[in-house]
């Protein structure tokens, strides 16, 4: 079962909205320090106060003096060292996005990092093990949980899309086996209202967990992965795992409509590093310009945010379009900022602290999306209009059984 157009989760202009509840707050971000045996001594971790350090040499591998700081403190809202667990991250990361999802809200999930400093690991999951399943299963199985214990009647569905070189792909199609450049693109369209809507992307219903995660497991398959010499299998693209929930509380005709965007970007890569060549490099390309144009949005949000006048630049990749609402908008947002700490990957890890805390300065107004159903309502309706002729056919019967048909008089 499956529906081949998906547009913004945006209010029709012809439904009535019920209630409108904004909450302004900055996107959270988190870090993730992926293991290693031996982690750099100009690295310091306490995830107890939420606080990194990076000290940097004054002196460069030339014997160049460096005038820059030395030292470098970063805090964020959590830190999941390396000895955390999958489970333990769910607990801090995902949860409190899922529940407000479940509430009616946006949500937004991604992990930013180098190539290999785990952020597929931390979003879908070790291959391996059942105990490394990452973000997404255990969301989907936290949500059924959620759904089993709740008394309001939800509906989930699930689209996956992958943005390869700026383009992108439906990856739950039925027609895996052709070749890449054969099969049909995911291209935007914007409406009258600035609402960006995705054509041919298929949103797929979910009706159990095992419906879910073999969804899951279909569009993981059928993603772009190379080999390269800092990831045996580096993810070649974006991919954003999208859950759609419907949600209606018992007897009320007012039905919540919210979506979660789980997200796995593609990592920064250092071409002198990967030593890429032909394709690999291609595609290295395509990733660090994508990641360039995402900084960008980031850089003007921030700028925003300190009160500054300064356009934000979407539409400069199909990435940051997709990624708008969560972004500066209507979304509860948080980033899993995913790092190394070996030594030759210091420099890359400190460049993706910073990062991280720009998009921390970045405020959303997520709302709660309510709005009346017309079908929920006109059974409503109904089914009042039956009570009241019941009530009126009892009233009646009552009348002339008491009256023997006689007119009602003021007594």
């Amino acid at each position: 079962q499956a529906r081949s157009h998906v547009g913004s989760n945006s209010v029709s202009p012809a439904a009535a909205c019920v209630i409108i509840i904004i909450m302004a707050s900055n996107i959270n971000v988190f870090l993730r320090v992926r293991p290693c045996a031996k982690p750099s001594p100009h690295f310091t971790c306490e995830p107890e106060k939420g606080f990194v350090t990076f000290e940097t040499e004054r002196h460069g591998p030339e014997g160049d003096v460096n005038h820059n700081k030395t030292v470098h403190n970063f805090r964020f809202n959590g830190i999941m060292p390396m000895s955390v667990t999958q489970q333990e991250a769910l607990d801090m990361v995902a949860k409190p996005v899922v529940d407000d999802v479940l509430n009616g809200l946006n949500g937004t999930i991604f992990a930013y990092g180098q190539t290999g400093s785990g952020k597929t690991f931390t979003i879908t999951g070790g291959p391996s093990r059942y105990e490394d399943r990452g973000l997404i299963p255990r969301t989907l199985a936290y949500m059924f949980e959620c759904f089993r214990t709740s008394t309001c009647q939800h509906k989930m569905y699930i689209s996956y899309l992958e943005i390869y070189q700026d383009k992108g792909y439906d990856l739950l199609r039925e027609d895996s086996g052709k070749k890449l450049e054969e099969l049909p693109k995911v291209v935007m369209r914007e409406d009258g209202d600035g609402h960006f809507h995705l054509r041919n992307l298929s949103i797929n219903v979910a009706s159990s967990q095992e419906e879910a995660l073999n969804l899951l497991f279909l569009g993981d398959t059928n993603r772009v992965v190379a080999e390269t010499s800092m990831n045996d299998a580096s993810t070649r693209s974006h991919c954003l795992f999208i859950i759609w929930i419907e949600s209606t509380a018992p007897g009320s005709d007012v039905i919540r409509r919210s979506k979660l965007h789980l997200v796995d970007l593609a990592g920064s890569e250092r071409v002198s590093q990967t030593g890429a060549e032909g394709k690999l490099l291609k595609e290295a390309t395509a990733i660090n310009q994508s990641l360039h144009y995402l900084e960008r949005v980031i850089v003007a949000l921030h700028a925003r945010a300190k009160g500054e006048q300064m356009h934000v630049p979407y539409r400069d990749s199909m990435m940051t379009s997709v990624l708008r609402d969560s972004l500066g908008g209507n979304c509860k947002t948080t980033m899993v900022a995913c790092i190394a700490a070996e030594p030759s990957n210091i420099m890359e890890s400190l460049s993706t602290c910073r990062f991280a805390q720009r998009v921390a300065q970045i405020q959303n107004n997520a709302k709660v999306n309510e709005e009346l159903d017309p079908t929920l309502l006109i059974a409503r309706l109904k089914r009042e209009v039956t009570e009241l002729k019941q009530e009126l056919g009892i009233a009646r019967g009552g009348q002339e059984e008491g009256g023997e048909g006689g007119e009602l008089t003021d007594e």
